[in-house]
């Protein structure tokens, strides 16, 4: 499945690359993995600028600047808040693209509303931001490799379309 990932992100440097954009991630629940996979691609350092592992409510205030109202209003896994972790990468970066994610991958922490493999992501290119909720599936691993998987797949798609 490491295959999988790695083509991923092989195709997402070549987009980048192509289109002379550079990458900064804000992480949550993956834990830098999506930096991780991006990184292991040769010659990423012209594409990549910076990862930021933002686990904490902490982190996420005093890295990404997310307001601790938006935290205490929306909670860490809310779309509201990846928004703000989205634009705040991107302002504490050289980064044009820019991808938040923030989660619970279990196996506790969910809740009725938001479950287990609940994760919210958020993508950043051209001045524009998309947000969106998925539920996936399986234990901590699988939610946090499918995590990743779809936010490579989407910033594929995104630079495809301009966001």
């Amino acid at each position: 499945m490491n295959d999988h990932l790695d083509s991923l992100a092989d195709d997402l440097g070549r987009r980048l690359a192509d289109t002379g954009l550079v990458l900064t991630t804000a992480e949550s629940c993956t834990g830098g993995w999506i930096a991780k996979c991006v990184t292991d691609v040769a010659g990423s350092s012209g594409w990549f600028d910076r990862g930021f592992v933002t686990y904490s409510n902490d982190a996420k205030r005093d890295m990404l600047g997310v307001a601790p109202r938006a935290l205490e209003a929306h909670g860490a896994v809310s779309e509201f808040v990846v928004r703000e972790m989205v634009l705040g990468a991107l302002t504490r970066s050289t980064a044009q693209v820019a991808v938040a994610v923030s989660g619970i991958a279990g196996p506790g922490g969910g809740s009725a509303e938001k479950p287990v493999g609940t994760v919210c992501f958020g993508f950043a290119l051209s001045g524009r931001v998309r947000t969106e909720t998925l539920c996936f599936d399986g234990d901590r691993d699988a939610v946090r490799r499918q995590t990743v998987e779809q936010a490579l797949r989407r910033l594929i798609t995104l630079l495809g379309d301009g966001c």
